[in-house]
């Protein structure tokens, strides 16, 4: 994609966004160059590869238009046809707008995605009680204004058990989770100063709960302990699904003293810890409650990381 324009943002894994303003290959019309984009992929790497591809003046408007012909569509959505594909989508058609903000848009008298157009800025307003009515005015008129990159703001990982676990048997698995957590977090050059656990149990009820800590943390022993403390606090039935997250996490370019503790040691440590495991392997140094959890807790390669990935490897 990057032979046809720099401006090329990942989204996900399998959804990537291209800006082809101010570029020469503009005037060629963005069909045939959409067209050629498909017929490269597939020689150069696979017919395998199937490319739905969207074009519109905005992100959102291109994501609707790849997803009106898939596997292998290709629409344009523009001032000429929008009205004719508008009033050929349901409001839970658009990217964002589920059962929870279909019911919102009713409720304004809101029907269809016509209506949805049509409809006045203070009625959005009024019917999303925030500025998300000003998006929606805004991205169903072609105007972007979903470019923004907003930075990261948590770190955290999950895992679906293969079977229900229970009390101390939950602690090497959330120990795995939080060195991959840590790890992470680290690498990224973050430090955090909020914990949260998450549970959902075999009875499908759900349990969660988080706090602000009095200093920030990045030792994955540190990060251990006050999960250990939150998972103490849930009820003890049968877990299904274990997540652990921090928050309010900030750019590591101090150090905060401890009284206690020696933290200029502690992450001369830690650092040598992540060294050594990126050298020859992951958890080649990591706690012994980790024992016989290889194949708990895969890494997998989640939607919306691409970001991360980058900043790894720049």
């Amino acid at each position: 994609m990057k032979k046809y324009t720099n401006d090329v943002v990942p989204k996900s894994i399998d959804e990537f966004v291209l800006d082809f303003a101010n570029y020469p290959i503009f005037k060629s019309g963005l069909k045939n160059v959409a067209e050629d984009i498909r017929q490269k992929i597939k020689e150069d790497v696979g017919d395998y590869i199937r490319v739905s591809i969207g074009i519109a003046p905005n992100r959102f408007l291109a994501k609707t238009a790849a997803s009106l012909h898939k596997p292998e569509g290709l629409d344009e959505i523009n001032a000429t046809n929008f009205r004719e594909i508008y009033s050929s989508l349901k409001l839970t058609d658009l990217c964002g707008i589920a059962d929870r903000n279909t019911a919102r848009l009713v409720g304004a008298g809101i029907n269809t995605v016509l209506d949805f157009y049509d409809a006045d800025f203070p009625v959005l307003k009024g019917a999303f009680e925030s500025i998300c009515g000003y998006y929606w005015y805004s991205r169903l008129r072609g105007w972007e204004i979903d470019n923004v990159e907003f930075g990261r703001k948590s770190y955290g990982n999950s895992y679906v058990l293969p079977k229900p676990l229970t009390g101390t048997a939950l602690r090497p698995l959330l120990t795995k989770l939080v060195e991959k957590m840590g790890a992470r977090l680290r690498k990224a050059g973050y430090k955090a100063k909020g914990a949260h656990l998450s549970i959902m149990y075999e009875d499908h009820s759900f349990w969660h709960k988080g706090q602000t800590l009095g200093r920030f943390i990045f030792d994955s022993r540190d990060i251990y302990k006050e999960m250990l403390g939150l998972l103490l606090k849930a009820p003890q039935k049968s877990v299904r699904k274990l997540a652990v997250s921090v928050f309010d996490i900030v750019k590591e370019t101090s150090t905060q003293l401890d009284l206690f503790k020696d933290i200029l040691r502690q992450q001369e440590f830690v650092r040598a810890i992540d060294k050594t495991n990126t050298r020859w392997g992951d958890f080649v140094l990591t706690s012994a409650r980790m024992m016989d959890t290889g194949s708990l807790a895969p890494d997998r390669i989640a939607f919306g990381g691409v970001k991360e990935l980058e900043e790894f490897s720049s």
